[in-house]
């Protein structure tokens, strides 16, 4: 899916640099589901939900890279978020609150939800939920930034989806006139965008087929 949200990420596209980190998605599994981890995903929702700024960077990794795990995650192929889209290219913001708002319940952490929302929001000039937002989606995006380096297949960016590819495509500054190529792997595929001879390295997870 092609998105019409980059002019939205144009304003927030500030981001700080953190330390990279190696993503252990096994760790993150067991975690997520274990009662006493301090990764568990109930305790780690609960802060992302009311105050994700609480939340640091390993514990951002742990609920980005763990939405893998959840069964109960919002496809842009489900009906759903197709009406959720249809609302949005009508620009008929009240009614992406209203779906949004019932689509986030389910699934928090799925980054388009997140823009749509803050692009009604925004237009409904409501600023404390665009800003609540707005720090879960710079959250989770900066999760993305700190997996790799995107120099090799070793270091590759990770990111969970292919819509979500492209808003690290925006957030980098990778533009058209960069050619890309596939490869598979074992559990996803990488992307290889290049231009002038450099290349940069993207993993799409697929880690439940």
């Amino acid at each position: 899916m092609k998105y019409h949200f980059f002019l939205l990420l144009a304003l927030f596209s500030v981001f700080g640099f953190s330390q990279k980190s190696k993503i252990d998605l096994k760790d993150i599994e067991k975690s997520l589901k274990k009662p006493d981890s301090p990764y568990n995903y109930e305790k780690l929702i609960f802060k992302y939900k009311g105050y994700p700024k609480s939340l640091d960077s390993i514990e951002a990794q742990y609920l980005y890279y763990g939405r893998n795990f959840r069964d109960d995650k919002v496809s842009t192929l489900d009906d759903s978020f197709k009406s959720l889209a249809d609302a949005f290219k009508e620009s008929n913001f009240e009614e992406c609150i209203k779906q949004g708002k019932v689509l986030y319940d389910k699934d928090p952490t799925n980054l388009d939800i997140l823009l749509i929302l803050l692009r009604a929001y925004d237009s409904q000039k409501d600023g404390t939920n665009f800003m609540h937002h707005l720090n879960q989606f710079r959250l989770l995006t900066e999760s993305i930034r700190n997996s790799g380096d995107g120099a090799s297949e070793k270091t590759a960016y990770l990111v969970n989806s292919v819509g979500d590819e492209y808003i690290l495509l925006n957030i980098l500054n990778i533009g058209k006139e960069y050619t890309r190529g596939s490869k598979v792997t074992k559990d996803g595929m990488f992307d290889i965008w290049e231009k002038d001879g450099r290349k940069l390295y993207i993993k799409i997870l697929y880690l439940n087929l």
